[in-house]
C-alpha cells in the first residue's frame, strides 16, 4: 500500500470527551470516528487493527474445530422469550418493534439463536461435538458508555458456542477452546494472564476471563507470582485465618466516640489498628408475590474486618441471599438496629436478623463494633461470651495484596487487566429453557451441553493501547499493527536515487508477504516520522539522499529511541530478520 493511495488522517489533539489513552489515540492516529454515544466508525487504518484481530482468532477457532456461521444483528423476541432473558436481562438489552408491532431485540450476544440452530439440526449423539462460532456486530445499550472501544455500545465480537452429549465430552470442548485462547493471545503479543472468573448471570460453573494486563485497566487481577494460580477479584477465594481464635483478654465496654462513623476513625480515636474493627453491612432480601409485589422482607447483618471490603458477588452466593438481595432501606435498618449507619452493631438489636460473619471475623477476640447507639460503640467484643457462636461463616471479602494463596504456594499480588476473553461452561442452561434434545446411544432424548466462548474483537485493539504506547502514541506488536513496515523516503520529489532505493524495497517486502506502506506523500522527515509513531507502525525505514551516497539507511523499531543505521544493500535481510521472531508465533 503506497500512503498516497491511503486514508491517513492524524490529530495533534485529542477530543476533550477522550478519556482513557486508548481512545485519545486511536482518534488522534484517525482510526476511529465517533459517530453517537458508544458508536464509532473504524477508519481505514482502524478496520485494518480490526481485520488483524479477527484473521488470528479465525485461524485458531478453525484450527480448534469450530464451524464459521454468522447469526442475525436483529433477532425475533420469542426466541429470548423462552430463556426468560428478553424480561429479566434489562435495559442494556435493546428491544425494538417493526411495523407489525412485533418484538425484537438487537443482538448482544447469540445463546438463543444457536440453540435454536442445534434443537433443529442436531438429531442425534453422533453428530456431537459441534462447536459454531460467529464474528458479528452486537449491541448493549450501556447507560454510560466511554472510553472509546473500550465500553462502547456497538461492537463487534467473536462468539462461539459448543453442544456436547455429556458434562465429559463439554469439558473437554471447554479445555479445548481454553487453549484455543491461549494461542490466540499468545499470537497477539500481548501480556495477558487467563484468571478463573465467576460466570455472572450468562450461567454456568467453569470460567475464566482473558485479561490484559494495564495499569488503566478496570478489572483487579488476583495472583500468586510463585505459582499458576490467577482470579479475578469477584471469584479469588479468602482463606479462612490458620491461627486459631485468640482468647478474650477485655471486658465488654461501650465506648463513647463522637462523630466517629468509620472504622478508620474509631481506630484512629482509640489508637487501635484498623484491622482490630469489624463493620456492619444491612442487606435484605425480599420474598414476592405472582403479581410482583412484595410480601415480606428479611434483614441481613453481614460482619466483615474494618480494613475489608464485601464482595457483592461472594455475598450474592451465601444461602439466603443466593435468591438476591438488597442493601437495606434506612427505615429497616432503623427499625432493626435504633440507630442510623455509622454506629451500627450485632448487639443490643430492637429486632432479630440474620447475621453473616466473614470468616476472618470469625475468629477475631476483642473486637470493636458499632453500639446500636449514636455517638457509641462497642469495644472487646468477644464470640461465645457476649455473642452467640456464628453460625453462617461465609468467604464475604475482596482479597488484598499478602494473602495467602488457596493453592497454597505462596502469597498474593494484585494487578489491573482489561478483560477481552471469556470461556465458560455453561451446562443445561439454555439447552433445557428451549428443549434442545438429541438422542443419546440408547434412544432416549438428551438436553445438550453447551459451552460459550467469546473474544472483543474491536475491544481489544483498546486493550493493547492500553497496554502499549508512550508519549509519541501507539506501540502495536508486529501481530496487530495496521501496517508492520513504514518505508520513508526523504524528498523522494528530488532524488530519483532515493525513490527508486525506497521503491525496490517496498516491492522487496510485498513480495515477501510483509504488510508494508511507502510513505510517498512527499511530508517534511517530522511530520513523518510523527505520524508513524503515533499510528504504531512497529518497524520503520527511512532513506535520504546523503545516507546512500554513504551507503546506509536508517532502521527504527518503533519501541526504541536511536535509530541503527544498515548498509543499504542489507536492509531487506535486516528488516526480515526483525520480523522473524514475530513470525515465528
Amino acid at each position: 500500500m503506497k500512503a498516497s493511495q491511503f486514508l491517513i488522517s492524524t490529530l495533534k489533539e485529542a477530543p476533550a470527551d477522550a478519556e482513557v489513552v486508548s481512545h485519545q489515540l486511536m482518534t488522534r492516529a484517525g482510526m476511529i470516528k465517533k459517530l453517537g454515544a458508544g458508536i464509532y466508525t473504524y477508519m481505514p487504518m482502524g478496520l485494518r487493527v480490526v481485520r488483524k484481530v479477527e484473521a488470528i482468532v479465525r485461524e485458531e477457532m478453525n484450527r480448534a474445530g469450530a464451524v464459521e456461521l454468522s447469526m442475525p444483528v436483529i433477532q425475533p423476541a420469542e426466541y429470548w422469550q423462552e430463556t426468560g432473558r428478553f424480561d429479566k436481562m434489562g435495559p442494556e438489552l435493546l428491544r425494538i418493534k417493526d411495523r407489525h408491532d412485533r418484538d425484537f431485540v438487537v443482538q448482544p450476544t447469540s445463546e438463543e439463536v444457536v440453540t435454536d440452530i442445534a434443537r433443529q439440526e442436531v438429531r442425534s449423539y453422533k453428530q456431537l461435538p459441534k462447536n459454531f462460532y460467529q464474528i458479528q456486530t452486537k449491541f448493549r445499550d450501556e447507560r454510560r458508555p466511554r472510553f472509546g472501544l473500550m465500553r462502547g455500545r456497538e461492537f463487534i465480537m467473536k462468539d462461539a458456542y459448543s453442544f456436547d452429549r455429556d458434562q465429559v465430552s463439554a469439558k473437554e470442548s471447554y479445555q479445548v477452546m481454553a487453549q484455543a485462547y491461549r494461542r490466540i493471545f499468545d499470537r497477539f503479543g500481548l501480556q495477558y494472564r487467563a484468571v478463573a472468573a465467576d460466570s455472572g448471570a450468562i450461567g454456568g460453573d467453569l470460567s475464566e476471563e482473558f485479561q490484559v494486563i494495564a495499569a488503566t485497566g478496570e478489572d483487579a487481577i488476583v495472583y500468586c507470582p510463585t505459582s499458576e494460580y490467577a482470579a479475578n477479584l469477584e471469584k479469588a477465594e479468602a482463606l479462612a485465618p490458620q491461627a486459631p481464635r485468640g482468647a478474650a483478654t477485655e471486658a465488654l465496654a461501650k465506648t463513647a466516640t463522637p462523630g466517629r462513623a468509620t472504622c478508620a476513625d474509631v481506630a484512629e480515636l482509640l489508637n487501635v489498628p484498623l484491622q482490630k474493627t469489624v463493620k456492619s453491612l444491612v442487606l435484605a432480601t425480599d420474598e414476592l408475590d405472582e403479581a410482583g409485589a412484595v410480601v415480606k422482607s428479611q434483614v441481613w447483618l453481614l460482619l466483615l474486618r474494618g480494613d475489608h471490603d464485601m464482595n457483592e458477588i461472594k455475598a450474592g452466593k451465601v444461602p439466603g441471599l443466593d435468591v438476591g438481595f438488597r442493601f437495606a432501606t434506612l427505615p429497616e435498618i432503623e427499625s432493626h438496629f435504633g440507630c442510623k449507619p455509622g454506629y451500627l452493631g450485632p448487639l443490643n438489636l430492637l429486632q432479630p436478623v440474620k447475621l453473616v460473619v466473614d470468616r476472618e471475623v470469625a475468629v477475631m477476640s476483642d473486637w470493636i463494633c458499632g453500639a446500636n447507639e449514636a455517638d457509641f460503640h462497642m469495644t472487646g467484643v468477644n464470640w461465645g461470651r457476649d455473642l452467640p457462636e456464628p453460625t453462617l461463616v461465609a468467604d464475604l471479602r475482596n482479597i488484598v495484596a499478602g494473602d495467602l494463596s488457596p493453592d497454597g504456594k505462596g502469597v498474593l499480588a494484585i494487578e489491573r487487566g482489561i478483560e477481552v476473553g471469556h470461556v465458560f461452561y455453561l451446562g443445561t442452561k439454555y439447552s433445557k429453557a428451549m428443549n434442545a434434545t438429541f438422542l443419546d446411544v440408547n434412544g432416549k432424548p438428551q438436553f445438550m451441553e453447551m459451552g460459550c466462548y467469546g473474544i472483543g474483537i474491536t475491544r481489544l485493539p483498546a486493550a493493547a493501547i492500553e497496554q502499549n504506547h508512550d508519549a509519541r502514541g501507539i506501540i502495536w506488536p508486529d501481530a496487530l499493527a495496521p501496517f508492520t513496515v513504514a518505508v520513508c523516503p526523504i524528498s523522494p520529489e528530488r532524488s530519483p536515487e532515493v525513490k527508486a532505493a525506497a521503491e525496490k524495497l517496498y516491492a522487496e517486502l510485498l513480495a515477501a508477504g510483509v504488510d508494508v506502506i511507502l510513505d510517498d506523500r512527499g511530508e517534511r522527515p517530522g511530520a513523518m516520522f510523527a505520524d508513524w509513531e503515533l499510528i504504531g507502525v512497529p518497524h520503520r525505514v527511512t532513506l535520504s539522499d546523503r545516507g546512500l551516497k554513504e551507503g546506509q539507511v536508517e532502521y527504527l523499531q518503533r519501541r526504541e529511541t536511536e535509530v541503527v543505521k544498515v548498509a543499504a544493500a542489507d536492509i531487506f535481510g535486516h528488516v526480515m530478520a526483525k520480523l522473524q521472531p514475530a513470525a515465528a508465533q
